[in-house]
């Protein structure tokens, strides 16, 4: 009985990340439109997804990259 019931539990969470793994690729691929609309329309895709990237953090965490970015940048000569 045991058994059956970790199986019928294990069934279940492998049926719902199955479910969620669909709908992830889904995303991705209407992400990827809105990237090529944008690119279509004169945006760089690349920039854009730095820029989303960038206001995924909390201020202070964005600061301290571009601090870190400008300390390397300096260090190898490409600071204005």
């Amino acid at each position: 009985m045991a058994d059956t019931i970790g199986a019928e539990q294990l069934r279940s969470y492998i049926e719902r990340i199955e479910r969620l793994e669909e709908e992830k690729a889904a995303l991705v691929a209407d992400i990827r439109e809105v990237y090529a609309e944008a690119k279509g329309n004169g945006f760089d895709a690349k920039i854009m997804r730095q820029v989303v990237h960038l206001r995924k953090l909390d201020s202070a965490d964005r600061d301290e990259q571009e601090e870190l970015l400008d300390l390397y940048k300096r260090a190898l000569g490409m600071a204005a």
